[in-house]
């Protein structure tokens, strides 16, 4: 005869076999190949991975112009933001969505108090006196659970949030780099407004004084009230170009006042001009390691990051949960019966759960966590591309710029030059008056190119110093690696 184990044996042994038999249906478990498809951009596949990596931009770059009213623009602007404040809330939610993933990996224990006065059924389970009666039932009992982390739903659970997390930081980041080359593009703007301002002036006083030459001229019957009609109408319209310009000066500083968050900001500083701000030294090539320059890619590379991870964490959905579960207290019919030792009672064991028939909802989600890490990794391409044209464009103004200035002072200095000249000319009585006009077209034109010309200089330094990260460098632990390689489930 075979022997047969002893019962409390197969009690014991009964848990170890669901366990073996769930890992062993879990290995059956269908997924049907469904994987991410596109492949990231690298900095090699761009072709920058040839050039020798240059020095990175300092993090306060804007120090470079040398202006101090613009460095504390800069910092309240940073202080308080609203659009910053809010990117800055978002990374605290996400930080707060990690402390929620890494809890869930942790034992869990609760505590709970049930006191109820109830009436049994007579026709249940309860035989008299019990069925029938109304009874005070109590129950104290700690609870405990544990799920061990067989295969990684946790840890794959913890590693999205991270992700997302850090993507969130680098968010941030990239706020901070746009606010601040903003705060800087818009004091530019309002100095070149400022030079052009005093170009308007002086061409108002250039005017005013050519109306008393002709008004001269007329009264001693050199010129006649057509050339006095001619040169009135001309300050009238330098007037209205002033006007039209301090409008735009005053748009430019509501802008500055609404980045650093503070109405009137601007309103006691010194109006900025073009030449109190120093040229910065950048760099006029694309870096080879542009890649880990920029806060925007590093946030949509951490983006595919927590794709990834939630592909995984899709993917153990199908294997069975272990949980390990246990309790303790007491329970008693009768409240003054319920914290006695006879109303003790505790239990553990392990819990095991599988999915075996869900309609197809697991694949459902699999399916679009992978088509989330489709788009995650098609829009980190479509940024690194973005930043490779960027930076392209910039480094493209920034030296046609430079050219363009070299050939506009010539200009300039020409226009001057047959300016003078006309109106020695036209003062001797050697030349016309149309001669003059159109010198002084002329000048008026060149001096406003020249104003452009050296705002549009800074603009696209400052352009450059964005596109090149502004000096960006993780600040969050987490996301201290420049550029994580994507694990591909």
């Amino acid at each position: 005869m075979k022997r047969l184990l002893p019962e409390r044996a197969l009690r014991r042994a009964a848990p170890v076999a669901a366990a073996v038999l769930a890992l062993a249906i879990a290995g059956c478990a269908d997924m049907g190949a469904i994987n991410a498809n596109p492949k990231m951009q690298t900095a090699e596949s761009l072709g920058l991975g040839a050039a020798a990596a240059t020095p990175a931009l300092d993090s306060q770059w804007w120090l470079a112009f040398g202006d101090p009213q613009l460095d504390a623009l800069v910092d309240q602007a940073i202080a308080g933001n609203p659009n910053l404040q809010v990117a800055q809330a978002r990374l605290a939610r996400a930080r707060a969505s990690v402390m929620s993933a890494e809890a869930a990996d942790k034992p869990q224990i609760n505590g709970g108090l049930d006191l109820t006065r109830q009436k049994f059924s007579e026709n249940y389970i309860y035989p008299a006196p019990l069925g029938g009666s109304v009874q005070e039932t109590g129950t104290l009992q700690f609870s405990a659970g544990w799920e061990i982390d067989f295969f990684g739903k946790n840890r794959t659970a913890i590693e999205a949030a991270l992700g997302t997390a850090n993507s969130a930081a680098a968010e941030a980041d990239a706020a901070r780099v746009l606010l601040a080359s903003n705060v800087a593009r818009g004091y530019v703007q309002w100095a070149r407004l400022n030079d052009r301002l005093v170009v308007a002036e002086r061409a108002l006083a250039q005017r005013e004084e050519l109306l008393r030459l002709v008004r001269d001229r007329v009264s001693a019957g050199l010129d006649t009230r057509l050339q006095l009609k001619q040169s009135e109408s001309s300050v009238p319209e330098a007037r209205q170009q002033i006007e039209a310009i301090n409008e735009q000066i005053a748009i430019a500083r509501h802008a500055l006042d609404a980045l650093v968050a503070k109405p009137n900001a601007t309103q006691s500083l010194t109006p900025p001009r073009l030449a109190n701000l120093k040229a910065m030294a950048l760099q006029q090539t694309i870096p080879a390691d542009l890649l880990g320059r920029r806060a925007d890619i590093a946030a949509a590379r951490w983006r595919v990051e927590a794709a990834t991870s939630d592909v995984a964490n899709a993917k153990t959905q199908f294997y069975p949960n272990v949980n390990l579960v246990a309790f303790a207290g007491f329970q008693s019919i009768g409240f003054d019966n319920l914290l006695k030792s006879s109303s003790q009672q505790w239990g553990v064991g392990p819990a095991i759960r599988l999915p075996i028939f869900e309609g197809g909802r697991l694949r459902a989600n699999l399916r679009g966590k992978s088509a989330d890490l489709d788009a995650a990794i098609d829009s980190y391409n479509a940024t690194v591309i973005d930043a490779v044209r960027d930076v392209a464009d910039q480094v493209t103004s920034v030296q046609s710029v430079a050219r363009q200035q070299v050939q506009q002072k010539e200009a300039q200095e020409a226009a001057e030059a047959a300016y003078d000249i006309g109106l020695q000319r036209y003062s001797a009585g050697l030349g016309n008056y149309l001669d003059v006009l159109t010198a002084e077209v002329t000048v008026l034109a060149q001096r406003r190119d020249g104003v452009d010309l050296a705002g549009r200089a800074l603009e696209s330094q400052v352009g450059l110093a964005r596109a090149l990260g502004g000096g960006w460098q993780p600040t969050d632990a987490n996301h201290a690696a420049a550029e994580p390689a994507p694990r591909h489930p």
